[in-house]
């Protein structure tokens, strides 16, 4: 890990005003008495206070303090031991505590996919943004203009993916009065069918021509998603990867990066780091340093579905592996069948667009906890989930049950505050979020 340096100060920094926030109604699960006394949230997390019996109010996220620690080690750790730089995806927590967590532990930025994101990220002093997208909004633009020419030391590059897209951004920023450039990089697409990016090499240096074309951006390197791919396989990925690493060869050989301190290359999600660090291996030298920027987002507080069984860690146990942090804490508020309990949380509080909450653990009304094998969720309204209860599982009104969730980004867009604790449900910190 590297050493803290003046840019995790000052993203710390800035991140730490959020302490002086009221602990109030505006946020799902804190104590009433908190907000009562005009508590902010930097003095209820110095009470460490229990979760459970600390006035928290159910349903309540509580993001695991010991495997976060492990997650942001995990892969800081990674990155290192592969040569790659990192910005993860801040989109996943848009968290600034967390920002300044991963600065600190190294990483060179933080990938961001819109612009509220990128203005959220710079209020709070972050000092690197990587835009994963083309930016074409005028307004976006203008605004990023002054940004970059208010703060000589703000680096930020985005996608470019079509000759009009370059052209709205180059009359944008013109109109703006920009004084300093935009570092684009041109997008390849993941394939035929696939989500963003330039399709063909072809189409890439035309676009790469538009931008040479203009005053106000700068071509510094060559990105794009491999979570894309169609029928995505490692062999696939690894496919696309060599048409990357082929076509930030290609440009340099041509003198599209001439003058350049470094050539950005990017790729990079939570599915298949293994492949991009492998295929990033390969490099061969170029005209300028190459930043090899992964920028996988996901892996903060991982989860107990979809990237559970995504992760490549699954596939190289020996590199290392990531830890589920989240649990959902619910109340069973109605038993009006055998076989049948509902809990006092849904959809606006469970994510549930890639798989349903499993359920893991049960708090009993005389506080011990217990397994909770046999109790499954099968559908979810708005404010309950529809639990099946099997013959012989005890379970009471008034008991707290815990569910792992499925597919961080909509777990964490849910919740605007979010208690960090201890292994014994002690709240150390209070985790603010901007969606």
């Amino acid at each position: 890990m590297a050493a803290p340096g003046p840019r995790h100060t000052a993203v710390a920094h800035a991140a730490a005003r959020l302490a002086a926030e009221p602990a109030d109604h505006r946020f799902k699960g804190l104590p009433p008495d908190a907000a009562a006394a005009g508590t902010t949230l930097g003095e209820l997390a110095a009470e460490r206070r229990s979760l459970f019996t600390g006035g928290f109010t159910t349903p309540v996220l509580a993001l695991s303090a010991e495997r976060l620690d492990h997650n942001l080690a995990a892969l800081s750790a990674y990155t290192s031991r592969h040569g790659l730089a990192f910005a993860p995806h801040g989109k996943t927590s848009m968290a600034p505590q967390l920002f300044a967590r991963q600065i600190e532990q190294g990483a060179w930025g933080i990938t961001l996919a819109v612009p509220h994101q990128v203005r959220v990220a710079r209020a709070f002093d972050v000092p690197r943004i990587f835009l994963a997208n083309e930016l074409v909004d005028a307004s976006a633009l203008r605004w990023l203009a002054a940004e970059l020419d208010g703060d000589p030391s703000f680096r930020f590059v985005c996608y470019v993916d079509s000759v009009q897209g370059v052209a709205l951004m180059d009359e944008a920023l013109r109109a703006a009065g920009a004084r300093r450039p935009v570092d684009v990089v041109v997008e390849l697409g993941a394939g035929a069918g696939a989500r963003t990016g330039v399709r063909t090499e072809e189409e890439c240096a035309a676009v790469a021509d538009a931008v040479a074309a203009t005053a106000t951006l700068r071509l510094v390197g060559v990105a794009g998603y491999e979570g894309e791919v169609p029928g995505a396989t490692l062999e696939a990925v690894g496919e696309w990867l060599r048409r990357l690493i082929a076509l930030a060869t290609a440009f340099d050989e041509a003198g599209r990066f001439e003058g350049l301190d470094e050539i950005v290359l990017s790729a990079g999600g939570s599915a298949w780091f293994d492949a991009v660090a492998e295929a990033f291996a390969q490099v061969p030298e170029m005209s300028a340093p190459v930043l090899k920027l992964l920028r996988s987002g996901a892996y903060v507080s991982h989860d107990d579905g979809h990237y559970r069984h995504l992760t490549p860690f699954n596939r190289h146990p020996d590199e290392g592996a990531l830890q589920a942090a989240f649990t959902l804490w619910t109340q069973v508020v109605s038993r009006p069948e055998p076989g049948q309990a509902f809990v006092n949380a849904g959809k606006r509080d469970a994510a549930h667009d890639l798989e349903l909450p499993e359920a893991h653990a049960v708090r009993g009304l005389d506080g011990t906890l217990r397994s909770a094998k046999g109790i499954s969720v099968t559908s979810l309204s708005d404010q309950h989930a529809w639990l099946r209860v099997e013959d012989g599982v005890g379970l009471e009104v008034g008991e707290w049950i815990g569910f792992g969730m499925s597919h961080p980004c909509t777990i964490f867009d849910k919740w605007q505050v979010i208690p960090v604790v201890d292994a014994d449900g002690t709240v150390t910190d209070l985790l603010r979020t901007f969606f």
